[in-house]
């Protein structure tokens, strides 16, 4: 069965027209980077929504053909293929919950079985698998911290050869199985990791990498991949030493450190050509992403071309090729490679496209603040009604790269504005770092700040801006709405923190460790903090109408927190609106995707006009 037909160009594809614009750009098929199978690259794994639901298929590149490998209600993203290509691993949840184990199912179909015997359910923290059949699997508990469990060479009962109450996760495993990667966060900051390399057989250590020393310096490291050769033990490690994250290579059997000269402003990203002798450098600057070559013995840097936009992930090929995600805020994504042509192109029609955004930089308190802006067509030259689209995270940036919401509020007539602020990644270390201790009020100063250039230039109508976001968006929403009640319209948060105490109580032990390092403390020890950050706070405050939509099952922002939030709302008379959907952090269905953003879209009209 072929459900994806890599021949037909996507110019040729016809476009939908009985339904919305917005709505096309949700239903229509996407697939994610296919990752392939490192002894068998012709097989591969990619996740669709070409049923409706986010789910994960097999890839035979040789025949063609593609096969379903999950099917549940609420979908299924997390999942990898074993070095051989014969099994696909996925980790099973309930309904969004994050809590659960890993199954395996045959790559060419068959019955779903247990991975690993004698696990508990847990978080997931991390899966390697060896070309052996060695398997490492992380796990995280409220009760027991992070866990490391080990069955050598796939065979007997797992073996436990890490534990400790911080956070903690598996890196990365060597190409024979020999080495294993961690990294933790032993010394209590949560945001910057430090490494350990143990060996398999014994959990013996070789060589640690710690750059925070002892949390006073806030420098992070990451595991970006051992060398995929035999017998090599060299690590590709992310680093923070110069301000900015990027690569070098890291021997811990010989305790040698190789610096990169790559000189190139903000963050670099790497992995590894499959001969180890160069890698694909990963490089993000000013919200768009490009790739290059480094040659590792002469250092020699050559840049890949790619259209002006976003890459959102790139691979190696055996061949010498590099497939990649590629999207821009106009343009939808699609899998291209250096060889020419589409990778995987999904049946059906191609998402609508958007409008292109405009880039701003705006003083603010703590810096010049980078905002993405879209203007919708037609509309004139404004004043428009406005709405400020909030990221998640907070650790992570807005870029131009597609995305069907803001697009959706830029079909209805308004001007879309998603701010970088301080806590964002890609703009250095500094400004990554700089929300701890007043968490939730530094982002919303730099919101403000680029608030007030919107209405000073002639961009948004004062009496119509909307303050929107999702997760860490949701929670910078309400607490905008309550400390500046003059400055938005309507607040729309969706799966949002809103009472901060009782989310710290409730939410995974993984981000309580976050929370901690954010606060500098928990909420026992820092209730002023705590309380200074918390929407509940500043509840009696809200003047406007307020949305707010959450999963029933989620672990991250758990619902018994917005409930308090809700109730003290209803107590005093506030405008608002509940949605609750049974799932997680967001939903994996597409229809139930859509049917969010049309509630969120008929309550501003409805309140704004």
């Amino acid at each position: 069965m072929v459900l994806f037909d890599g021949g037909m160009s996507s110019d040729e594809k016809t476009t939908v027209t009985d339904v919305p614009l917005w709505e096309q750009r949700f239903r229509a098929a996407r697939v994610s980077l296919p990752d392939w199978a490192e002894e068998a690259p012709e097989r591969a794994l990619f996740v669709s929504n070409a049923t409706g639901t986010y789910e994960l298929y097999a890839w035979d590149r040789e025949s063609g053909e593609q096969r379903q490998v999950t099917d549940r209600a609420n979908g299924t993203t997390d999942g990898v293929l074993t070095p051989d290509g014969e099994s696909v691993w996925w980790f099973s949840d309930t309904d969004g919950d994050e809590f659960g184990v890993w199954m395996r199912q045959p790559f060419g179909g068959g019955a779903d079985v247990l991975a690993v015997e004698g696990l508990e359910a847990s978080y997931p923290a991390g899966l390697a698998l060896g070309v052996d059949g060695t398997v490492v699997v992380g796990r995280s508990t409220d009760e027991e911290g992070s866990t490391v469990h080990v069955v050598r060479g796939g065979k007997g009962a797992p073996v436990e050869i890490y534990r400790h109450r911080e956070s903690a996760g598996v890196g990365d495993l060597s190409h024979d199985s020999a080495l294993l990667a961690i990294e933790h966060t032993e010394h209590g900051d949560a945001m910057h990791s430090s490494l350990r390399v143990v060996r398999v057989s014994d959990g013996g250590v070789v060589g640690e990498l710690d750059d925070s020393k002892g949390g006073t310096e806030e420098l992070g490291l990451a595991v970006l991949g051992f060398s995929p050769v035999d017998g090599d033990s060299r690590l590709l490690v992310g680093h923070q030493r110069r301000g900015r994250w990027e690569p070098m290579i890291w021997d811990p059997v010989a305790g040698t450190e190789t610096e990169l000269a790559i000189d190139l402003p903000g963050d670099v990203d790497a992995d590894w050509y499959p001969d180890g002798t160069a890698l694909v450098i990963g490089h993000s600057y000013e919200a768009r992403g490009e790739l290059w070559r480094y040659e590792i013995a002469s250092g020699e840097l050559k840049q890949v071309e790619t259209p002006v936009g976003s890459v959102s992930g790139a691979t190696a090929r055996p061949d010498g090729s590099v497939e990649y995600m590629w999207s821009s805020a106009a343009e939808p994504p699609v899998v291209r490679s250096t060889a020419g042509g589409v990778v995987l192109d999904p049946p059906g029609a191609k998402a609508p496209k958007s409008v292109p955004v405009e880039t701003v930089w705006v003083d603010g308190p703590g810096g010049r603040v980078h905002a993405l802006v879209q203007r919708p067509e037609g509309a004139g030259d404004g004043p428009y009604p406005t709405i400020f689209e909030v990221h998640g995270g907070p650790t992570w940036h807005d870029s131009d790269a597609f995305a069907s919401g803001p697009a959706a509020w830029v079909d209805h007539g308004f001007a879309v504005v998603r701010v970088n602020y301080r806590g964002s990644t890609g703009y250095g270390r500094e400004w990554t770092d700089a929300l701890k201790h007043r968490v939730g009020l530094i982002e919303l100063e730099d919101i403000g700040a680029v608030r007030e250039w919107a209405v000073s230039s002639g961009l948004a109508d004062p009496e119509r801006i909307v303050l929107s976001g999702g997760s860490w968006g949701g929670f910078l929403t309400l607490l905008g709405v309550g400390t500046q009640p003059e400055a938005w319209a309507l607040g729309v948060a969706a799966v949002p923190v809103a009472d901060y105490v009782t989310a710290y109580e409730d939410e995974m032990e993984a981000l309580k460790a976050l929370d901690r390092t954010l606060f500098g403390g928990t909420p026992e020890e820092v209730p002023e903090r705590f309380e200074a950050s918390s929407p509940l706070t500043y509840v009696d405050e809200v003047r406007v109408p307020v949305y707010i939509s959450a999963g029933m099952n989620d672990p991250r922002c758990p619902i018994q927190q917005v409930e308090n939030y809700v109730d003290r709302l209803a107590a005093r008379g506030a405008v608002h609106e509940v949605y609750r959907y049974e799932a997680g952090h967001g939903s994996l269905v597409v229809e139930e995707r859509i049917k969010q953003v049309r509630l969120e879209i008929d309550f501003v009209k409805r309140h704004l006009g």
